[in-house]
């Protein structure tokens, strides 16, 4: 064989070695996209691919498409005077459960837009573009939000049930740990008026849901 032909089969075997590693390397990199959103997401990366019907490279598209968008949304400050205005009405919303439950998660719902807003993500008119912001730095937290915006929006229900009550119950729950999220988020006195607040919601929501639930 002629020294031109090992030259030849040298190179043409380089080239196959290079597209092999290339397309190796973008498989790697898919995977590890993949797998570091769902560290990231968690729940709501489970979430996605669901809404996508179990196309998970479309709900990584959509995932990494949020936090191009909303990656870079650091929180505003809370004023003192704010704070306790937001932990009253939570309270407030939590104590007319008993006897409102619907009410009382329509204004669950309403809240956690607002302070939303005002902690600096997209604001309560574009619930959506709200949610998404969110699930990007509070995704373990999100769903709660999620819930008892849907129930806010059910109006199928003309009678309470033991079951219906159950369930905004639960949403309620699920949404508070999201509430407390937004007011710790950004600063340590957030942190130290949220443990307050949790302690003090929790006290009053056991007593308040099992009660709804009794009488519902």
């Amino acid at each position: 064989m002629s020294s031109v032909m090992i030259i030849v089969l040298i190179a043409v075997v380089v080239v196959i070695a290079a597209a092999v590693l290339a397309v190796l390397n973008r498989g790697r990199l898919r995977a590890g996209g993949g797998q570091s959103l769902k560290r990231r997401f968690g729940p709501e990366y489970d979430h996605a691919v669901a809404r996508h019907d179990g196309d998970t490279k479309a709900a990584e598209r959509d995932l990494g498409d949020r936090v191009k968008r909303h990656g870079h949304l650091r929180a505003r400050p809370l004023e003192p005077a704010a704070r306790e205005q937001f932990t009253a009405r939570w309270n407030l919303a939590q104590e007319r459960f008993v006897d409102s439950p619907r009410q009382a998660v329509a204004e669950a719902d309403h809240l956690i837009a607002e302070l939303a807003g005002a902690r600096g993500f997209p604001d309560s008119g574009h619930y959506e573009d709200q949610l998404d912001a969110l699930s990007v730095h509070h995704a373990h937290h999100v769903h709660g939000y999620r819930r008892v915006h849907r129930a806010t929006l059910d109006t199928s229900a003309t009678e309470q049930s033991a079951a219906d009550t159950e369930e905004l119950r639960a949403a309620m729950v699920e949404a508070r740990t999201l509430f407390e999220a937004l007011m710790a988020e950004g600063d340590d006195h957030g942190h130290s008026t949220a443990r307050t607040g949790k302690h003090l919601t929790e006290k009053r929501s056991t007593g308040i849901t099992r009660r709804g639930v009794q009488h519902g």
